[in-house]
This record gives C-alpha cells, sequence and structure tokens, in this order.
C-alpha cells in the first residue's frame, strides 16, 4: 500500500510546468564555435543571458545543456556577474590570457540568481565543458529551471556552441 500511495500524485512532487518568462536575446539566435579545438582543452561557454519578460521576478535555480554530442564533456555550469568577467565570456578556452579567473570569481550558482520583472540579468550562466575526443555535433538547448510566484518551471532555450578540432 505504501508503495501505491507514493505513486498518486499526491504522494509525488508535481513536474514543473513549462515556462513562458524567459527570453534569451542575442545569443539565442547563432551558433558560436571554433574551428581550432583541441583534445584535452577545457572550454566555457555562456548560456543565454536570461531576460525576465513577465511581470514578476523569478528565481533560476538550475541550468543545463540539453543536447551534448560525443566528444564533449560538461564539467560543470558557474553564474557569473558580467561586471566581474568585464562582459559576456560568450566563448573561451581556459589558461588563455583573455579568459576570466573564473576560480577566483564569486560564483552565484548556488545562491539562485534572481531576474528581476522586465530586467536582464547582470548575472549569466556558464558551461564548463571538456573535450575528451573530437566532438560529433554541436552541443544544443539551454533549459533553465526557475521558480516565480511559489511555482518550479522549466524553459529549453535556442543556444548553440559548436567546437571542431584541428
Amino acid at each position: 500500500m505504501v508503495l501505491l500511495a507514493a505513486c498518486t500524485s499526491e504522494g509525488g512532487q508535481a513536474a514543473p510546468a513549462k515556462g513562458q518568462a524567459l527570453a534569451g536575446g542575442q545569443q539565442s539566435n547563432g551558433v558560436v564555435g571554433s574551428e581550432h579545438a583541441k583534445v584535452g582543452q577545457t572550454w566555457w561557454f555562456a548560456l543565454p543571458v536570461p531576460y525576465n519578460t513577465s511581470s514578476s521576478p523569478i528565481e533560476i535555480t538550475n541550468v543545463e545543456l540539453v543536447d551534448v554530442p560525443k566528444g564533449i564533456t560538461v564539467l560543470d555550469y558557474g553564474a557569473y556577474s558580467s561586471e566581474d568577467t568585464e562582459g559576456v565570456a560568450l566563448l573561451v578556452v581556459e589558461g588563455d590570457k583573455y579568459t576570466p579567473r573564473f576560480h577566483k570569481l564569486k560564483n552565484h550558482a548556488a545562491d539562485g540568481v534572481v531576474v528581476p520583472a522586465g530586467k536582464e540579468s547582470d548575472i549569466y550562466y556558464l558551461a564548463k565543458m571538456k573535450i575528451i575526443d573530437p566532438p560529433k555535433g554541436a552541443a544544443r538547448y539551454c533549459r533553465f529551471d526557475y521558480r516565480q510566484a511559489g511555482k518550479e518551471y522549466t524553459q529549453t532555450l535556442d543556444c548553440e556552441v559548436e567546437l571542431t578540432t584541428e
């Protein structure tokens, strides 16, 4: 009987609703990439900067690249201030002299990022990716989970990064 009760809608947690509050701006309208990637390198890819199109604030609770090709492993996700990174680090390779030193910056991901109504966030998310074999395509689609007015939502925005090895 305990198993039956756990299987009912009353016993489980409701799945997040499909959200519509976010827009991804320019990063949702194209492909970023590099034709000079190398196996063993670690890259940071900026997910679309969250823009809250709704009339109430949202709190982003999780992000994820949805479709990651063979050859790339996502190591981590981070959320950083565009002030700290001197703009949006759209696609950067770790170790380059112009790449922000993310390990020295405050990572806001664990705190949850609040985006006010009708505003673009000054905190943006990045995926830290390692090339383990020549990639078999592009990484695509960025899913944002968020809370708004006490309800859980999930929304997928277009995004695409293509790293090809020499």
